[in-house]
């Protein structure tokens, strides 16, 4: 795996600053709070358009679906932001249950696909046993 560099650091202190915007720190608290969707109909329910959780799940889920693309894009080092952060990883197993489904009915194939990817390294990195123990956590 690549070394970090100082621009990886700025990066994630940037990324840091804005996970403290007040908005997105709102939206981060719903989702975590109250996204948990078993099948599309629930999630269409929690966060569908025209209900009170959509915009704060949107925000939310673009926000870990970016900071995703830095990393599948090569622009952010991937081993810095598995040492620094969890959440991307709990907004990933809280949507994996319906993705299938919402991919089929977006018509959209990568929908959180980076997300996606980085999640999965991210259970490699932390081995087995801990991401099972980490899963069943959030779940």
């Amino acid at each position: 795996m690549p070394q970090a560099t100082y621009d990886d650091v700025n990066l994630i202190l940037r990324l840091y600053d804005m996970r403290r915007e007040e908005k997105l720190r709102a939206a981060r608290a719903w989702y975590v709070t109250n996204f948990k969707p078993k099948t599309m109909e629930e999630m269409a329910k929690l966060a569908g358009p025209g209900t009170p959780g959509n915009e704060s799940f949107r925000q939310a889920i673009s926000y870990w679906e970016m900071v995703a693309s830095f990393v599948t894009a090569g622009v952010l080092n991937e081993e810095l932001v598995f040492q620094n952060t969890r959440e991307l990883l709990l907004f990933w197993l809280r949507i994996k249950p319906v993705i299938d489904d919402v991919r089929k009915a977006y018509k959209d194939p990568n929908a959180w696909k980076n997300l996606e990817t980085v999640a999965e390294g991210y259970a490699r990195f932390m081995g087995q046993e801990v991401f099972e123990a980490f899963a069943a956590r959030v779940a």
